[in-house]
């Protein structure tokens, strides 16, 4: 199997496959890698590793060298001409009364490219934008508009829980986040507290989806008519992480709410659908379960109307 080394070019970022040759390379080296706009600087992200052919991304390209002190140097040069770039961007942008907003400079690292990022809410024409910037900087002018993610990517920040954002530390790339994660989730449909500084859903909602989707299939459900030690009652409410339900039992005409283990409890009727006990369900019954069951029970027009619900 071919060999390939992983590049970031970006502390945080999608990681692409090179060619590493004969070089020894450790995780976290700088390196001076070949890409199909030039040469460029990049970190190691993953060491030498084996990888089927059937999933090499062709044609792959090599990694050059180790970066020395000349190249450190030019890097440091490359960061000043971009803020300088940057200023210049903006004044042109605010002379021109256009409606965009300039996100970052970025000159490729031969300097024959400079890279403009911007937001803006539709098409901004720009055409006399570029010929301006072409006419100052005499090299190859590129102007990208990017969403709200890579803005906050790029500019960076705190999250709601104290840490720097995820996506410019680790995040490799953008996974879809829906409403639905936030309400299986139990979390407040408050739009402040479950959005991220690029004010789109946080992207944290998906790591631990997989375990509230494996738990919402395990657990009773809030209506669920359960059979337990103390007798036949109704699921109040659920409490995923314990992974213990509150039921409402019904003693001696007095309601009781317990909060009970949910692998204690059995679930006899799902919410919004018609129960036919068995006899092994026949027997267990008490009064006070008959009770609570013939309270529940519905009609099909009803049980209809109770799940569109």
């Amino acid at each position: 199997m071919p060999k390939v080394v992983s590049i970031r070019f970006q502390e945080a970022g999608k990681s692409y496959h090179f060619d590493p040759g004969n070089l020894k390379l450790h995780l976290g080296d700088a390196v001076i890698v070949e890409t199909e706009s030039g040469p460029d600087i990049g970190y190691v992200s993953e060491e030498v590793f084996d990888i089927p052919a059937e999933r090499l991304v062709k044609p792959l390209k090599p990694v050059v060298r180790h970066v020395d002190a000349h190249d450190l140097a030019e890097h440091e040069a490359k960061k000043v001409r971009e803020k300088e770039a940057f200023d210049i961007c903006m004044e042109k942008i605010t002379s021109r009364e256009l409606d965009m907003n300039l996100i970052n400079a970025e000159y490729s690292f031969d300097g024959k490219k400079v890279t403009f990022f911007f937001t803006a809410d539709g098409r901004v024409d720009f055409r006399e934008l570029v010929k301006d910037l072409a006419a100052i900087f005499r090299v190859r002018i590129e102007l990208r508009q990017i969403g709200a993610r890579d803005q906050a990517r790029m500019v960076g920040g705190l999250g709601l829980c104290g840490r720097e954002l995820c996506c410019c530390t680790f995040l490799e790339g953008f996974v879809p986040v829906s409403i639905r994660m936030a309400k299986e989730q139990g979390l407040s449909m408050n739009p402040t507290k479950i959005s991220g500084a690029c004010g789109r859903l946080m992207c944290c909602l998906k790591y631990e989806q997989d375990a509230y989707e494996d738990a919402h299939a395990r657990l009773p459900k809030q209506g669920d008519v359960v059979s337990t030690v103390q007798g036949n009652g109704v699921v109040v409410s659920v409490d995923i992480l314990r992974e213990r339900v509150a039921v409402r039992l019904e003693r001696e005409d007095i309601a009781d709410l317990e909060i009970i283990p949910a692998e204690e409890v059995e679930v006899l009727m799902r919410k919004g659908k018609k129960f036919v006990p068995n006899a092994e369900h026949r027997q267990k019954q008490s009064c006070s379960g008959n009770c609570c069951l013939n309270n529940i029970a519905k009609d099909d027009a009803q049980d209809e109307e109770f799940d569109e619900n």
